[in-house]
């Protein structure tokens, strides 16, 4: 299924609701859900990387996990800011994993995917201990959190970004991708950029200091950290979100990932939501949160 659609901005007919991602103050937990805080999944050095477990209180059989990935420009640690998609998808019968990476800060990529490898790793591992289905793991992500869930799909099988931190005996491989407007070829975003968007190709840009260094000076870096670079026919399904008006990741990058998984005969959606910028009240309404669920429910469940 190869799809394209369209929006017009949600915000005018649906309003958000609380516990949707990336809602800072939205409350994270709603009745019904249990949690299992700061689970250490990996050590890298002195640094232990750590999740939130979120589960459904009752539950019959093993659960479907989905990832879920934070978004910061690479830069910021939003974990527990953005936490509350995670406890949204929890009520619909899912463990859903919100995880932390290495930040550009503290690490350069390839470290930000080998972290969130790790965590899946960690989770088919502990899969008896939690209840949950090693065989159904997704990952959901936003902006750098989307970029990841995206490179989660595409380098299932992508030994040299496996990275060394534990339970390797695992497979990283998720089975459904849900990008909401990640960044993909670093390279195009000036290109691409609505006028007064931000710049990418300076050296203090997001994507510069994720890869340690200008991205028009270190192109094979950028294509490392491409997920485009990696698409074949194997890949899962994905659900691409993005805004039409978003002036940090243009809405270009995910037109160029869906293009590709399309060119490979991947089962992907693209949909485009008009005059939406970057993230907002548009991509956490009722209409969205039903368009995800069902994306999830038919690969996951």
């Amino acid at each position: 299924m190869l799809t394209i659609f369209f929006f017009t901005s949600l915000a005018a007919i649906c309003q958000p609701r609380p516990g949707t991602p990336g809602r800072p103050g939205a409350e994270p937990v709603p009745p019904g859900i249990r949690t299992e805080k700061n689970l250490t999944f990996a050590t890298v050095g002195a640094q232990d990387l750590r999740l939130d477990l979120f589960l459904p209180d009752k539950q019959d059989g093993k659960l479907p996990i989905v990832v879920w990935i934070f978004g910061g420009a690479f830069r910021q640690n939003n974990r527990l800011q953005q936490e509350g998609g995670a406890a949204w998808l929890a009520t619909k019968g899912y463990a859903v994993a919100a995880i932390e990476y290495r930040v550009s800060s503290e690490a350069l990529f390839p470290a930000q995917i080998e972290d969130c490898k790790a965590a899946v790793r960690w989770l088919r591992a502990n899969a008896a201990k939690y209840g949950l289905d090693s065989a159904r793991v997704g990952a959901w992500g936003e902006s750098s959190g989307g970029h990841l869930a995206s490179m989660l799909g595409v380098t299932g099988g992508v030994k040299d970004l496996e990275g060394g931190s534990g339970n390797l005996d695992q497979a990283s491989r998720v089975v459904a991708v849900v990008d909401f407007f990640g960044p993909t070829d670093f390279l195009q975003m000036d290109k691409a950029a609505l006028p007064g968007g931000m710049k990418h190709d300076p050296p203090d840009s997001p994507e510069s200091l994720v890869i340690g260094g200008p991205i028009q000076e270190n192109r094979e870096k950028v294509a490392r950290a491409n997920p485009i670079t990696y698409v074949t026919k194997d890949c899962p399904p994905f659900l691409i979100v993005h805004g039409d008006r978003d002036p940090l990741v243009p809405c270009n990058q995910s037109e160029l990932l869906f293009e590709a998984l399309k060119k490979a005969g991947v089962n992907a959606s693209f949909y485009k939501i008009v005059s939406a910028g970057h993230g907002g009240p548009q991509f956490h309404t009722p209409v969205t949160q039903a368009m995800v669920l069902a994306f999830f429910d038919e690969h996951l469940k």
